[in-house]
């Protein structure tokens, strides 16, 4: 039983800790924003995740694999999420610490990134897929309950490094250019979507 839940839990940290869209912008609230709204950030993603994953667990791929174009009309949503992230990083004025741009990092936004993150998806049905195929209940909620503290972690570690880059970061020009780098990675992100 050990093995299985280390299984889990390397899972959900390969999962969780490669770099993604999500991660991105918890690095980007972190340096920006600091720790206290970055986290909430990654509550919200966090949260919105393991949402995603109990429901996928309990049957949502099957609704997936019975309308095939829902999974596309998801892929392109996220796609469309990831170019307005990045034009949203793009244009910022680099102000520290100013209100604007702050709803990115919120709860929300970080629950509505990862149903908007085909990263999310593929790694919600590929984790239930390997621990929980048979759709027992008790293996989902187990699942969940692992990958949610696996994913904070993963994601705290995010906005602490953002945070961390909060010295170098004290001059607008220098947000500017840290925040045209996140967005042109949230633009090769979008483009890895389209081509895959």
């Amino acid at each position: 039983m050990i093995s299985l839940y280390l299984s889990m839990a390397a899972f959900a940290l390969a999962a969780s800790i490669s770099p993604g869209p999500v991660n991105l912008v918890s690095l980007s609230a972190g340096a920006r924003y600091g720790l206290r709204v970055a986290m909430r950030h990654v509550a919200g993603a966090t949260l919105g995740f393991t949402l995603l994953l109990v429901l996928i667990g309990l049957g949502l791929h099957q609704l997936l694999v019975l309308l095939p174009w829902l999974t596309a009309a998801i892929q392109w949503a996220g796609v469309a999420f990831l170019l307005y992230l990045a034009w949203r990083l793009a244009v910022d004025n680099g102000a520290l610490h100013s209100a604007e741009g702050g709803a990115v990092a919120s709860f929300a936004g970080g629950a509505l990134m990862q149903w908007l993150n085909p990263k999310a998806w593929l790694a919600a049905i590929a984790g239930t897929g390997a621990f929980a195929a048979d759709g027992d209940a008790g293996q989902v909620w187990l699942f969940a309950a692992i990958y949610c503290v696996v994913c904070y972690l993963s994601l705290a570690c995010w906005a602490i490094a953002g945070t961390c880059l909060q010295p170098y970061l004290q001059a607008p020009q220098r947000v500017r250019v840290f925040n045209r780098v996140l967005a042109g990675l949230l633009v090769a992100s979008a483009g890895y979507l389209v081509l895959a």
